[in-house]
C-alpha cells in the first residue's frame, strides 16, 4: 500500500520569497515545494528557470501574483559555461552530440574574444532553438523536435545589455575548453542560442554546459534563499523569507493618497493631483499605510492599473492568516 499523502490546511500568505532554486528542478516544481512548506492559497513565479539552470527565483503569493509580469519584462543576469568544439540537438548539455570540431585555442586571444562581445552585444537578432516552449499551430517546438520535425523559425529581437567572455575549462568534462559567458540580456534572449552563436564565431562550436541567473530587476542571489534551508527551518522561520509585495516595485514612483481618495482608487476610480506623468506608480493609502495597487499617472490624473482586493490589503494588514472556506484542507 502507498503511504497516505500529506493533507495540509491552506492558508493565504502575500508577498514575494527570493529562491535560489537548484539544479535538478523546473520552477514549478519548486514553486510547488515553497507552496507547500508555506501552506499557501495562492503562488506564482516570475519566469523559467530550465531544470539544468539555478538561481535567483522570485516566487508570488496572494496578492504579490498580481505584479509577477513585471518580473517577466525585467532584465536578466545569467553566468554560463559553454563548452567548445560540441554542437548538440537542444544546444545544451542534455542533447545528442551533432558535431564535433577542434578548438584552435592559440587563435582565442583576448582581441578576438573582445571582437565576439561586441559582435553580440546591443540589439541583436536570435533563431529560437528547436527545443523550446514556443508554439507552432498550438503545439510546443520541443514536441516536433523529438518527433524529428524541424520547424522554420523566424528570427527574433533581443537585446544583450552586456557581455562578458573568458577562456576557461569545463570541469565537468575533464577541462575541455569552454567559454564563461556572464550575461545581461532582455527578455526572451536564448542562452542556449548565444552559447551555440558565440561557439561558431569562434569557428569550432558550443554548447552551454551550465547555467545560473544571478540577477532578475535588480534582485540578486545575496537576498536569495535555498529550497534546502527553507525545507530545513522552522515555520515560523520560512514565514520571516516572504517579503512585502512591492519588493517588486522597487523602480514603481510611490504615491500616497487619503482615505477618501483611496477608497475611490480602490474602486477602480481614476485620481486628479499635481503628480508628473509616470509610466509605473506604486499606490499606497495612509492611516494605515498599505499597498493598493500599481498604476500610471498622465496629465495629473492617476489610472489604476492592478488594484489589490479589500479582503488581501486587510490580510496584509492584520500580518497573520484568515483562513476562509477556500483554505480548506487540501491534498498535495
Amino acid at each position: 500500500m502507498n503511504a497516505p499523502r500529506t493533507r495540509v490546511q491552506r492558508r493565504p500568505v502575500h508577498g514575494v520569497l527570493l529562491l535560489d532554486k537548484p539544479l535538478g528542478l523546473s520552477s514549478n516544481d519548486a514553486l510547488q515545494k515553497v507552496k507547500w512548506l508555506l501552506r499557501a492559497e495562492k503562488a506564482g513565479h516570475t519566469g523559467t528557470l530550465d531544470p539544468l539552470a539555478s538561481g535567483v527565483l522570485p516566487l508570488c503569493f496572494g496578492a504579490a501574483t498580481k505584479f509577477s509580469q513585471l518580473q517577466l519584462e525585467a532584465p536578466k543576469t545569467y553566468t554560463a559555461i559553454a563548452r567548445l568544439g560540441q554542437t548538440t540537438t537542444t544546444a545544451d548539455a542534455e542533447g545528442a552530440v551533432l558535431r564535433e570540431r577542434p578548438v584552435d585555442l592559440v587563435s582565442i586571444t583576448p582581441e578576438r574574444l573582445a571582437a565576439v562581445q561586441a559582435q553580440f552585444t546591443g540589439d541583436i537578432q536570435q533563431v529560437p532553438p528547436m527545443y523550446s516552449a514556443l508554439k507552432k499551430d498550438g503545439k510546443a517546438l520541443y514536441e516536433y523536435a523529438r518527433a524529428g520535425v524541424e520547424i522554420e523559425r523566424p528570427a527574433r529581437a533581443v537585446t544583450i545589455h552586456a557581455l562578458k567572455l573568458a577562456l576557461t575549462q569545463d570541469e565537468d568534462e575533464d577541462g575541455q575548453p569552454a567559454i564563461e559567458m556572464v550575461v545581461t540580456c532582455s527578455k526572451g534572449t536564448y542562452i542556449r542560442t548565444l552559447a551555440e552563436d558565440v561557439g561558431e564565431a569562434l569557428g569550432c562550436g558550443a554548447h552551454l554546459r551550465a547555467l545560473r541567473r544571478t540577477d532578475t530587476g535588480g534582485i540578486d542571489l545575496a537576498r536569495c534563499v535555498t529550497l534546502q534551508a527553507l525545507i530545513d527551518m522552522p515555520e515560523a522561520e520560512r514565514m520571516q523569507h516572504v517579503l512585502p509585495a512591492d519588493t517588486l516595485l522597487h523602480a514603481h514612483v510611490p504615491v500616497t493618497l487619503g482615505e477618501q481618495d483611496a477608497g475611490r482608487f480602490l474602486s477602480g476610480l481614476r485620481r486628479r493631483g499635481d503628480w508628473p506623468d509616470a509610466s509605473a506608480v506604486a499606490v499606497y493609502g495612509d492611516q494605515p499605510r498599505a499597498l493598493l495597487g500599481v498604476g500610471h499617472v498622465t496629465s495629473g490624473e492617476l489610472i489604476p492599473d492592478r488594484l489589490l482586493s479589500p479582503l488581501e490589503i486587510q490580510q496584509i494588514l492584520e500580518g497573520t492568516p484568515l483562513h476562509t472556506e477556500r483554505g480548506s484542507l487540501e491534498t498535495l
